[in-house]
């Protein structure tokens, strides 16, 4: 006979309720301002759906009418300097932190709509408009709302999607040590995606001052909480990570507020995260004006029981209860509200003969706008030290690849205390499972930083500190392969969020990883991820080929406020150059490719590890070639002066690259190519590129799918051909 003992979870889960005796006890000022704020939030909110009814606001409209108590009661005691980010219902949340920043000592019910309190509501719906005022200069709209100095780290419009960039807000917080802290908005929806999750265990085991606030409202869209998991009480989520969880009545903004009291006292002593799950009711549908019942997936019933329990009814209920409100002055509030948002809406908008509106032709953001802020200008690289190998006057060596990337890290390291390493083992191993952080471990403990297996998170957590702005991280990933795990995080958090939220962002984020073609690891860990990142706005790409470029592209890199993937080939780790043997401290001039042998006759374009593959078949062949190392991969950065002057030259270009054919970096590069220098070009581009297929563990299969020297020797014969060019038979 078995013996069975019930196990507890390691930390407390608790439902809280108020009694009398805490509206009692509540600060009438706090009452009043959280009142104040109910009413202004509802007030917008419905300004919204009637713009939006009337096909003026362009987009999705989500209305968080009847969930604005989970937000203010929440937010409203938060210190100006702790943070929140959300979700694409955010505007309650944005405008309680913006209300509460600008309005540090409280809003009284009973007075007039102040003059910062107006320009909040200008310029938030300005913003959902897709004005140029807006906090975003309209490129947000309503799902990305960002006012970084209110501590409003931005909304999302991809489900959990913000949760992991809160994350790395609350590790800056927590290296200062000032207390603060990081609440991450998202609803039922979110708690059964990957990134909400990974993020709970690593701040659980990093002990990250950050509060998972779940809003549940009931419905992702249309589908009911109880139809998408077995444990409907999503506070239940915390337990699995030792993380303490409170469950409340999120139609009491005061209980709300109670709530995040008591995990204040847990969390901001340094014991690590919190959750918090708020019970609340949408009472439109996903988007626009019209409630949930008129798509038949919720009743008129159980919509009218959820509107009884009102926050805004139960704070004017309890404060004239208590001899705090009139009626007649509540009336007024909502009076004052309303006029507000009217008062922004009519600043926004004119009147039309046939009685419609339309928003003001000015106010519009110009269309030269569109491509402003995807990346910076790179103007801090200006007074930067450039060298090139070939004149370099100090003391060069014969120096493995692999060394100099800890080499440079290292120095960037001791010589600024603003990097930051994570990855999965870069901790372990002496260096990782390639030495890339040999001997990094022992000389910055803090700032190397072994991850769980959650690429998601830790991607989103880099980015949460980049933007926070005080480190520069530098982010690994085992295998490029491993950046599908993490896509949502690479391509729409990291490479979009400074222009999605205005260009005002600097993103100093920096990826590495490698290609391990060759390896025998098969088709889940052997990609060439260039083709990828140069399709996907907001990335540079740079990609070494030799130790001495190393050094000269990482130090570019961790100086550039632009996110950054360096490119790195297994290949070269064991191979030696010669590199510096005491001073790291130049860079490789940004945009500027490096012309490795020069011809008459074709221009031959590689990166990475192909530069030297392509070197030894132009040997082979006897062709005069131009063999242009690309280094600089992105559009924004890639050298066309070096590349069109040799194409103006030869009039023969081979594009030479080892990776497959789907998703290859040759491919684009050839089209922009042809479109910039078409007159010039005596035949169509030849490409030498892998089969269409990922190699595979076989070794023959694996040698069979990627190109080899033999592969850019046939290419040359067929450029050879073509223009009646002498080649040498090999």
């Amino acid at each position: 006979m078995t013996k069975n003992i019930r196990l507890s979870p390691a930390e407390a889960w608790v439902e809280l309720h108020t009694t009398a005796a805490d509206w009692k006890n509540a600060d009438p000022a706090l009452l009043g301002t959280m009142l104040s704020q109910l009413h202004l939030i509802r007030a917008f909110e419905e300004q919204v759906l009637e713009l939006a009814g009337e096909g003026l606001v362009h987009g999705p409209a989500h209305s968080s009418i009847g969930q604005e108590g989970g937000a203010v009661g929440s937010i409203v005691g938060m210190r100006p300097t702790d943070a929140i980010n959300g979700s694409h219902r955010g505007h309650h949340q944005f405008l309680a932190k913006a209300f509460s920043f600008v309005s540090s000592e409280g809003i009284s019910p009973l007075a007039e709509v102040s003059a910062p309190i107006q320009e909040v509501l200008d310029r938030t719906l300005a913003e959902i408009l897709g004005l140029a005022h807006g906090y975003c200069k309209g490129r947000g709209g309503s799902m990305h709302l960002q006012w970084w100095e209110a501590g409003a780290l931005g909304t999302n419009a991809i489900v959990g999607g913000g949760v992991p960039m809160a994350a790395g807000n609350a590790w800056s917080q927590l290296q200062r040590g000032t207390g603060d802290l990081t609440a991450t908005y998202f609803g039922d929806g979110a708690v059964n995606i990957g990134s909400v999750l990974e993020t709970m265990n690593l701040a659980a085991a990093w002990k990250l001052p950050l509060v998972f606030f779940i809003e549940n409202n009931g419905y992702a869209v249309s589908t009911h909480v109880a139809e998408a998991t077995a444990e409907a009480r999503l506070s239940a989520r915390g337990l699995g990570f030792a993380i303490p969880s409170w469950k409340v009545d999120g139609m009491n903004p005061l209980a709300v507020h109670l709530a995040m009291q008591e995990a204040e006292e847990y969390l901001r002593t340094g014991n690590g995260p919190v959750v918090i799950e708020a019970d609340v009711y949408r009472y439109f549908h996903q988007n626009g004006p019209y409630p949930g019942s008129a798509f038949g997936y919720r009743s008129k019933a159980e919509e009218a029981e959820w509107r009884e329990r009102d926050p805004i009814l139960r704070m004017e209920s309890e404060m004239i209860k208590l001899g705090q409100l009139t009626q007649a002055e509540a009336d007024q509030l909502r009076e004052r509200s309303v006029a507000a948002v009217r008062q922004s809406a009519a600043a926004l908008t004119e009147s039309l003969p046939d009685g419609k509106r339309k928003i003001i032709d000015s106010l519009w953001p110009e269309p030269s706008f569109v491509d402003v802020g995807i990346r910076g200008d790179a103007s801090e690289l200006a007074t930067a030290r450039v060298e090139e190998e070939d004149t370099f006057a100090g003391e060069l060596a014969e120096t493995r690849f692999i060394d100099v990337i800890s080499g440079v890290i290292g120095h960037r390291m001791e010589q600024h205390g603003d990097v930051v390493v994570m990855g999965e083992d870069v901790h372990r191993l002496n260096g990782g499972t390639n030495g890339a952080t040999k001997g990094l471990k022992e000389r910055f403990p803090d700032r190397i930083l072994g991850t769980p297996i959650s690429e998601n998170a830790f991607t989103g957590l880099g980015l949460g500190i980049a933007l926070e702005g005080e480190y520069r991280p530098i982010v690994e990933f085992m295998y490029a392969d491993f950046m599908w795990v993490a896509a949502d995080q690479l391509f729409n958090q990291v490479g979009k969020v400074r222009h999605m939220f205005g260009g005002g962002n600097d993103v100093p984020f920096v990826l590495r990883s490698k290609v391990a073609m060759g390896s025998g690891y098969g088709s889940q860990h052997l990609m060439d991820p260039a083709g990828v990142f140069a399709t996907n706005p907001g990335w540079r790409i740079v990609a070494p080929a030799t130790p001495f470029d190393y050094i000269g592209l990482m130090n570019a890199a961790l100086e550039l406020n632009d996110p950054v993937v360096v490119i790195e080939h297994i290949d070269l780790y064991a191979a030696t150059g010669q590199a510096p043997t005491s001073d790291f401290d130049y860079h490789i001039e940004i945009g500027k490719a490096a012309l490795r042998r020069e011809g008459s006759d074709v221009t031959v374009i590689s990166y990475l590890n192909m530069v030297a593959v392509a070197a030894a078949a132009i040997e082979r062949a006897g062709v005069s070639a131009d063999l242009i190392d690309l280094r600089w991969l992105d559009r924004a950065s890639i050298d066309w002066d070096t590349i069109g002057e040799s194409v103006r030259k030869t009039g023969n270009v081979l594009i030479v690259e080892q990776g497959a054919l789907g998703t290859s970096y040759g491919g684009w590069l050839a089209d922009e190519i042809q479109r910039r220098f078409f007159d010039y070009l005596d035949q169509p581009i030849e490409r030498v590129h892998g089969s269409e297929a990922s190699p595979s563990i076989s070794k023959v299969l694996e040698a069979a799918a990627v190109a080899d020297e033999a592969d850019v020797l046939n290419g040359l014969k067929r450029v050879a051909a073509n223009a009646n060019i002498k080649i040498r038979e090999a």
